[in-house]
């Protein structure tokens, strides 16, 4: 009891910290700042926050955090609006989005998409701050068994999810992830030094970021996609009628929210993996799941909700290792432990037991971050819906502008513009030919990370391959590969030879 009570007595110290008129300001300015940056393709929370540094050396360092906080949570809400509504994701966590939202916004449920997205990233959000709360020194303890086989295991799983978002497909998906794994090869090799795949072009030399992929391959892919289609054809939008979820909508959002939250806090609490691999996990997993697999791709609001927890259950995961032992979890969190570290402070136990205020301070301002975003998000789903009601054309333009904006305030360069275009091409033309585009945004996310956890388990090894299949949890997590491809194949061929049996019967 006498752990409960000091926890207890260390999170009402923190809300008094937090609640203060001035602390209270600076949650609420990052909330609004965060959902605004997420909006903006290309610009995610990390970009925001390194933007932002300068401007807070002026300010304690526990308003400074709690700024940061409400931009963290703020910007992996605003990424799904534009996904939903344009399919143009802020960044590429929020890409999953797309998948089901911008099918259930040229249904005419664009509202009720928005408002799956607001409470799946509110419940995500307050059981990942919950959970850093109870037991962020257990639970990052936890996460220091996951050295490079575990990781590589863990993002091999990832990888076989694409099955689940194959549809009938699975060879056409293969080969899309391929593309994926090939474009994230672009660019200097880490371990010796030399250009791959870079034909002597300077800008390939730093590889193809994931934020370009995000945009070239959806927002410009869905653009140019527009255009082609014939105006009146099956891509118009129907009217909005509806900005709430029915009872039974609620019924179907309630298992994928408490699935995505759990897959995304665990996944963000583990160095590395953050939200993007969150995202496409608990996407894979809802429809696996699911009773009805041939909904999705058509707006099943599972496969929306389950993501959107997800997203944002997996932003505060990564606080974790970043609290807890002072290793970041994602791009923004080591642009906040930069943070820390410029104002004197090195995150981990020191930090837990020599500066609580801040600390508890800046847990209980996630508390209140993601109040606020209900607070301010669910009433203006009926202004965000009304970008339904633009014009077509205008909105193609709109997204063209927004899409190379966003490629070009990365890094100011015209070469990333270049990219993202090619990719918006290269994106036509998959999709003209039946081939999915998801596939290819996960190989180009985890391709990197594959590479350099597979090389760096072999060193380990000493070039020995049995070491995933020796270490428990490697071997494990292997386990559940091959049983997910075997399962995969097992349906196709099922499927196939259902398809057969029914043409034999028609003819």
């Amino acid at each position: 009891m006498s752990g409960f009570a000091a926890l207890a007595g260390d999170l009402q110290a923190g809300f008094a910290v937090a609640l203060t008129p001035d602390k209270l300001m600076f949650g609420v300015l990052g909330v609004v700042l965060g959902t605004a940056v997420g909006v903006l393709p290309g610009l995610g929370p990390a970009v925001a926050i390194s933007i932002l540094l300068p401007l807070t050396f002026g300010l304690d360092p526990t308003s400074a955090f709690i700024l940061f906080g409400g931009i963290y949570y703020g910007t992996q809400y605003g990424g799904s609006t534009t996904s939903i509504l344009i399919n143009t994701p802020g960044d590429a966590g929020s890409s999953v989005s797309t998948f089901e939202g911008y099918p259930m916004a040229r249904q005419g449920r664009g509202g009720v998409a928005l408002a799956t997205a607001a409470i799946g990233s509110f419940i995500g959000g307050t059981f990942a701050t919950v959970m850093l709360m109870l037991v962020a020194t257990s639970l990052a303890a936890i996460s220091l068994f996951f050295g490079p086989p575990e990781y590589f295991a863990l993002m091999l799983l990832a990888l076989t999810m694409v099955a689940a978002m194959s549809g009938k497909s699975a060879a056409r998906a293969a080969l899309a992830l391929c593309l994926g794994l090939g474009l994230a090869m672009i660019g200097i090799d880490l371990q010796s030094g030399k250009a791959r795949f870079t034909f002597g072009i300077a800008e390939l030399y730093g590889g193809i970021d994931v934020a370009l992929g995000a945009i070239g391959l959806f927002a410009i892919g869905e653009a140019l996609w527009s255009i082609a289609t014939p105006a009146g054809g099956p891509s118009e939008r129907l009217p909005t009628n509806r900005l709430w979820l029915t009872l039974d909508e609620w019924r179907r959002c309630f298992v994928p929210w408490v699935r995505g939250t759990i897959v995304g806090f665990f996944s963000g609490v583990l160095p590395g993996s953050g939200a993007t691999l969150a995202t496409f996990m608990s996407y894979g997993i809802e429809k696996r799941f699911a009773r009805d697999p041939k909904s999705f791709g058509k707006g099943a609001i599972e496969g929306l909700a389950a993501p959107e927890a997800a997203n944002n259950a997996a932003a505060g995961g990564s606080m974790v290792p970043l609290l807890a032992l002072g290793i970041p979890g994602s791009a923004t969190t080591a642009v906040m432990l930069v943070a820390f570290q410029l104002y004197g402070l090195q995150p981990g136990p020191s930090l837990l037991e020599n500066n609580k205020d801040l600390v508890w301070g800046l847990i209980a301002s996630l508390y209140v971050a993601n109040v606020l975003l209900v607070i301010l998000n669910l009433p203006l789903v009926g202004v965000w819906v009304q970008l339904l009601k633009v014009p077509r054309s205008l909105l193609t333009a709109i997204i063209l502008v927004f899409a190379t904006v966003g490629a070009y305030s990365l890094q100011g360069s015209l070469g990333d513009v270049v990219i993202v275009w090619l990719l918006g091409c290269a994106a036509f033309v998959l999709r003209r030919y039946g081939f999915p585009i998801a596939p290819v945004l996960l190989g180009l996310v985890l391709g990197p990370l594959l590479e350099q956890e597979l090389r760096r388990a072999l060193a380990m090894s000493s070039g020995d391959p049995t070491i995933f299949v020796t270490r428990p949890i490697a071997a494990t997590v292997m386990a559940v590969v091959f049983l997910s491809v075997a399962t995969t194949i097992a349906s196709q061929l099922r499927a196939r030879r259902a398809e057969a049996a029914a043409e034999g019967q028609a003819s």
